[in-house]
């Protein structure tokens, strides 16, 4: 596709769970199975704003004329789900979070926070609204030398999670309502639907290395929003995968081209197309949260430390010898290599490369456990690197005696090479006869040097 023509206009919206308790309460951030300790029933109407109107989003889901169920679960909700209680302070914890990611986004940080309520009436909060929070405006970040800006950076919570829609009810679980979250949003400032995949990821990687927010599915969702030539802005909602990001904008693109783009909010279909969703909500749908007094930043500012980049950490593993991918690996699953006193290679090999060679090769899944035994008697020099496999064969299978990987004398090594030598026997020859009888005990290189060393 021919974007410049097209004059392709994208904007992201990157919503991630911060991992803490929820926002309002002391509830903890997780999600419950089984049979729900309560069901409570409800009806949502539409509300007027201060200046005396309505939201058409929200009156397009009053009008479904739907009930909202509710399945409450004494482990991970209390009376402030269930708008029957006040809610409490904000979590710190989590404001700080989001007070990080304004800093490394560069960002303009507002010394007060005031609560505001987004109506949202399609029973995904019990209230009939989200309490949302703009922290900070006006940043950018730089991607492959382009610079994004940032518009906004808000804090809010988590809607009610989806369990079953039908006409007549909406059946939602309390369980995810009140975990809180980021909200990031971008100018339109991206021509390409490559360019916004990477964007996003590089978002993700900035988020993910603060150590702070959660990761997995149903914790980040990417809402994208974009305009064509003599078109309106189209939000779509339900971006999961990034790497689906160019797929979709493209059929989006498409369905535009052929039909009249109306300004609405439609949501990815499982043929990365988009569906209708609802209308595009305006300004009436926001209002004062009146339960929570502001919130100053400028205490919390002095504690935020800014974290070194996931990209950077790779970067340096790179430089020491290690491929990208496996760096990427290392550094995501927070393996401090130094910690092992050993090669870094080696230590990336074992617990990396090895595990997957094990399962491809012997369908045998390696314990942690097993691995950091192995690093154990490399650093003190009880096996060699050419018998890891071995030993963690063994190990899985319950059958690994040490002795059989004893490290042997040298000594004895160099008199067996000097009595193959007196038969005018090969390198290759004398290599093959002695890893053969004393495999396990010393490696490949250990022995060419020695072999090497009388050879002369």
């Amino acid at each position: 596709m021919d974007y410049k023509k097209l004059n392709l206009k994208v904007g992201l919206e990157i919503h991630r769970q911060i991992n803490s308790h929820k926002l309002f309460c002391k509830c903890p951030s997780i999600l419950s199975d089984g049979n729900p300790d309560l069901i409570v029933k409800r009806k949502l109407r539409a509300v007027e704003s201060e200046m005396g109107e309505k939201d058409r989003a929200a009156i397009f889901e009053m009008l479904k004329d739907k009930k909202g169920v509710y399945e409450f679960f004494n482990e991970s909700a209390c009376l402030i789900e269930l708008d029957e209680e006040p809610i409490l302070g904000i979590n710190e914890e989590a404001l700080k979070a989001v007070l990080t990611v304004a800093k490394m986004l560069n960002c303009e940080i507002f010394e007060e926070i005031i609560m505001m309520r987004k109506q949202v009436l399609d029973y995904s909060n019990t209230t009939g609204f989200q309490r949302t929070g703009l922290v900070a405006r006006n940043g950018y970040v730089k991607v492959n030398g382009n610079k994004i800006r940032i518009e906004s950076i808000c804090i809010e919570e988590d809607s009610a999670r989806k369990i079953k829609i039908n006409e007549k009810e909406a059946i939602y679980r309390l369980d995810r309502l009140g975990i809180p979250l980021i909200e990031i949003t971008t100018s339109p400032d991206m021509n390409d639907a490559e360019e916004v995949k990477e964007v996003a990821s590089y978002l993700g990687m900035i988020l993910k290395s603060t150590g702070k927010f959660k990761s997995g599915l149903g914790t980040i969702r990417q809402d994208i929003n974009i305009s064509i030539k003599n078109g309106k802005r189209v939000e779509i909602k339900g971006v999961q995968d990034l790497r689906n990001i160019p797929k979709i904008i493209e059929n989006e693109i498409e369905r535009q081209l052929k039909e009249k783009a109306n300004e609405e909010v439609r949501v990815v279909n499982s043929e990365l197309k988009t569906d209708f969703l609802r209308p595009m909500p305006g300004a009436a749908r926001m209002y004062v949260e009146t339960d929570i007094d502001e919130i100053n930043t400028s205490s919390l500012l002095n504690e935020v430390k800014i974290p070194r980049l996931i990209k950077d950490e790779v970067d340096n593993l790179v430089k020491k010898g290690l491929s990208e991918n496996i760096a990427r690996e290392i550094v995501n699953k927070g393996i401090d290599l130094d910690n092992y006193k050993l090669d870094s290679k080696l230590v990336a090999d074992v617990l990396i490369e090895k595990p997957k060679e094990i399962r491809k090769r012997f369908k045998i899944d390696v314990k942690e456990e097993n691995l950091e035994k192995v690093l154990d008697l490399l650093k003190n020099k009880k096996i060699n690197r050419d018998v890891i496999t071995d030993v963690l064969i063994d190990m899985e299978n319950d059958k690994f005696e040490i002795s059989n990987y004893k490290k042997i004398d040298n000594k004895l090594i160099e008199n067996e090479v000097r009595n193959l030598m007196k038969n005018n026997l090969s390198v290759k020859a004398m290599m093959g006869i002695l890893m053969g009888k004393y495999k396990g005990k010393i490696s490949g290189k250990e022995l060419m040097e020695i072999i090497k060393k009388y050879e002369k």
